[in-house]
């Protein structure tokens, strides 16, 4: 049977009593869900990532709900949708569509179901970490976004849950054949004589994982074969499928969920590998909407590729100071030192920033319905702007940039304002170019001065203009230059720098 002949039976009823798949009757495994269901108080929660496996395992446990008795269906079962908020677009429209379906349906049907979505906190989104921060694209060496984004409030939400109740089952669609490294995980954490498997890092969880021996094609053999117990088809799934050419991005609940990777859905923004062939596939089966996030995509690994790190990455770490690869710059061996790029520059996320805003009003103005970033996001990487380590944004940019955008302006927080105006920054370049002082030294030590300006008690502020004054402030030739020459004479950074203001700082 292939997955094209679909509704080959009116209802999952039909289909269970002759159904064979992972070498065990279809009824068999529902009787499974049931007993296992039925055996303890401990509420279940499902992951759902909108894909195939996920979708399966929600089809049979709501099916197995359907069969059992109203006065057994005590347990309250909880589906939760992990979004990134950078999500592929036509996957999370499809995401919510069953989240809603579940949340009309259940009630409706008697089933103690109810279905969620997560989003990552605000000061931990993709765009808050990559534009307000700088953070340079994520890639295999430097997968930052995994754990904000996915692992975070799944495991937050599962953890409320068994804080409430004391211990909770996670049932997902992972299945041995995905990978070999994900059939040594399943097998390492299963409890003997159990179905279930304790959780690899949150305690007093467990998971189950009911379709673990299924193949693929047996995945869609089963949706195809019967209309949703939730009502309407698999056909829209189906079709996404065909349309990539890719598998769906599982939910992340710990690190040894394998990641994306070059076969599956996941952020449109992913930059971990060199193509993404799913909104490739996408864009070629008619989303011709998608081309310009496409092109942004590739815009932010080519950023993120070595040859380009000089015009795109400040040589200042977030720290302040310049670091290198070997860790200590004293080293004498032969071993090579390599200087390690910093955040992006400011006027690089700038950039980025009025591209992205121009592609999402572009959209929608063609008639799709998108959020791109979120408003909250933008007040968010203001801030961080204003208060960037080594570029404090003086003009307060961000407001401009989405006036000069949208036209139009957002309520923005007036006391989120620097001290200083753009004017100020011209005057200070002026001077700083004449002086030969580093502007952006002054700026901070500015900057460390107002912070304490009318205060009674100016307790730190010398401990502040001292770890300021530590910071490489001058060009990145001049600063390995420096670093040359003290490791020559035994003597770091910060001890010359104590030494050339001791008379200031005592």
């Amino acid at each position: 049977m292939t997955a094209q002949e679909q509704f080959v039976y009116p209802t999952h009823l039909n289909m269970i009593q002759e159904f064979s798949l992972g070498n065990r009757p279809l009824v068999d495994l529902v009787r499974e869900i049931q007993t296992i269901y039925c055996s303890d108080d401990r509420p279940w929660i499902i992951g759902f990532s909108g894909g195939k496996d996920s979708t399966c395992v929600l089809s049979l446990i709501y099916m197995a709900l359907l069969q059992l008795p109203a006065e057994k269906r005590k347990k309250h079962i909880y589906v939760v949708s992990s979004d990134t908020l950078v999500e592929t677009p036509v996957v999370v429209d499809m995401i919510k569509k069953v989240i809603n379906t579940i949340n009309e349906s259940a009630p409706r049907e008697g089933l103690p179901i109810s279905a969620h979505s997560v989003v990552p906190k605000t000061d931990q989104t993709f765009w808050v970490n990559l534009l307000g921060r700088g953070y340079p694209a994520p890639n295999q060496t430097f997968r930052w976004c995994t754990e904000r984004m996915k692992i975070d409030p799944v495991s937050e939400f599962i953890l409320d849950k068994v804080a409430k109740f004391g211990e909770a089952v996670v049932v997902l669609g992972s299945r041995s054949q995905e990978s070999a490294s994900r059939a040594q995980v399943i097998a390492k954490h299963k409890i003997d004589g159990s179905a279930l498997s304790r959780h690899s890092s949150l305690p007093n969880a467990y998971t189950y994982m009911p379709i673990e021996s299924w193949s693929a094609d047996e995945v869609w053999m089963y949706l195809m074969s019967a209309p949703c117990p939730w009502g309407g088809s698999n056909q829209e799934l189906l079709e996404l499928y065909k349309g990539s050419n890719q598998g769906e991005c599982p939910l992340v609940i710990d690190k040894s969920t394998p990641s994306c990777g070059n076969s599956r859905f996941g952020c449109w923004t992913c930059t971990v590998v060199t193509d993404d062939k799913a909104l490739h596939g996408l864009i070629e089966s008619g989303a011709n909407w998608m081309k310009p996030l496409l092109a942004f995509r590739n815009k932010l690994y080519m950023s993120r590729q070595p040859e380009n790190s000089e015009e795109y990455r400040n040589f200042r770490r977030r720290t302040g100071r310049v670091s290198y690869n070997s860790g200590d710059i004293s080293d004498d061996s032969v071993r090579e030192v390599r200087h390690i790029p910093g955040p992006y520059w400011l006027s690089k996320r700038q950039e980025f920033l009025r591209e992205l805003l121009t592609i999402e009003k572009g959209i929608n103005e063609s008639g799709e319905s998108i959020e791109l970033i979120t408003r909250p996001e933008l007040h968010m990487i203001r801030r961080e702007w204003l208060r960037d380590p080594n570029e404090p944004d003086w003009e307060d940019s961000l407001p401009r940039i989405y006036r000069e955008v949208y036209g139009e302006d957002l309520d923005w927080v007036e006391d989120d304002a620097g001290a200083f105006t753009r004017a100020d920054s011209e005057t200070l370049e002026r001077l700083a170019e004449k002086y030969g002082v580093p502007s952006a030294l002054v700026r901070k030590m500015l900057e460390a001065e107002l912070q304490v300006s009318g205060l009674g008690n100016r307790r730190g502020i010398l401990n502040s203009l001292e770890s300021i004054l530590q910071r490489d402030w001058e060009d990145l030739d001049a600063i390995n230059e420096r670093n040359h020459s003290f490791r020559k004479r035994g003597k770091s950074y910060v001890e010359e720098v104590k030494d050339e203001f001791s008379e200031f700082l005592n």
